[in-house]
């Protein structure tokens, strides 16, 4: 009997990604045997660390790539949004899923609205991007770094140690807690990060895993994510500058969207492009270079 080793994070959102593809392996072969190795990366070791202090983006993806570089695994499990533009030598990105809900929501204790919350209210989100983002929006909010699986997060904010939390709707839609969704945060005020809500299934390139989870890869999402992700490659960005990106497919049609913020929400940069999904990667470049003329390139210089 085949067997194919998944690699994948231990915390409960990583856990229900990894299974919901060690399922949909199983229907399709039904003779193959699919086993889960739990891998603890270094965002999982060093919680109290905000991810910038650690290098970034890589933090959650590194050991699990090592992994599969020494065969310890036979496909990676990621959150595409974690995983750097540049894969590791060796590497390549199997296939892309149909994508989750890639929008932001606001969490609140009191369920008012972000626009409803009070003068000083504190909102708990460890992501750069939204707290730049949120600041230009309300610069009366006090946005608060926060760290840890989605349990512990609302954890927090029930005992009170925030007033309000802004979050992925992925995760939660993907653990099952959508019901705590205050509201959907509209991409006028807070644009998600790059691939927000895709899954990466990464395999070495020397195999045949991508042809075998080939019926697993989702064109559109991967149209999507291949612009969003050619646009913070050409701008050089990571978890170190707020960069935001959205992408939308519609039939043979993609547009997309960009920002990149100071961190403190005093200066912010936008932009918008359309073309052919044949064109994603293009398209993506293309819109950076568009803000990078309207005043991105300084808004990086000091970020």
């Amino acid at each position: 009997m085949t067997t194919i080793r998944i690699g994948t994070r231990g915390s409960s959102l990583a856990l229900a990604q990894a299974n919901w593809v060690k399922r949909q392996i199983q229907n399709q072969y039904p003779e193959t045997s699919v086993e889960l190795v739990v891998i603890k990366t270094s965002g999982d070791r060093f919680v109290d660390a905000a991810i910038q202090a650690m290098g970034g983006k890589g933090v959650f993806t590194k050991e699990i790539e090592e992994a599969l570089l020494r065969r310890e695994i036979d496909v990676a499990v990621h959150s595409m949004k974690d995983l750097p533009t540049d894969l590791a030598p060796g590497l390549v990105i199997a296939a892309v899923p149909h994508r989750e809900d890639p929008r932001d929501v606001l969490i609140s204790r009191g369920r008012a609205g972000l626009s409803g919350l009070q003068s000083g209210a504190t909102i708990g989100t460890g992501s750069l991007r939204r707290q730049a983002q949120l600041r230009h929006y309300r610069a009366d909010l006090s946005l608060v770094p926060i760290r840890g699986n989605v349990d512990t997060r609302l954890k927090k904010l029930d005992a009170g140690e925030v007033d309000a939390l802004v979050m992925a709707a992925a995760g939660l839609k993907r653990l099952g807690r959508e019901d705590r969704i205050t509201e959907y945060i509209a991409p006028e005020i807070c644009v998600s990060a790059v691939a927000q809500g895709a899954l990466a299934l990464e395999a070495r390139e020397d195999e045949a895993q991508r042809g075998r989870l080939s019926f697993l890869h989702h064109d559109a999402t991967f149209a999507e994510v291949t612009a969003e992700r050619s646009f913070l490659k050409r701008l050089g960005g990571g978890c170190h500058v707020p960069v935001g990106a959205r992408a939308y497919v519609e039939g043979d049609y993609l547009r997309m969207k960009g920002v990149v913020a100071c961190p403190d929400g005093s200066a912010l940069c936008g932009g918008a492009t359309s073309g052919s999904i044949a064109d994603a990667a293009q398209l993506g470049e293309q819109l950076a270079e568009q803000l990078l003329r309207d005043g991105a390139d300084k808004i990086l210089a000091i970020s």
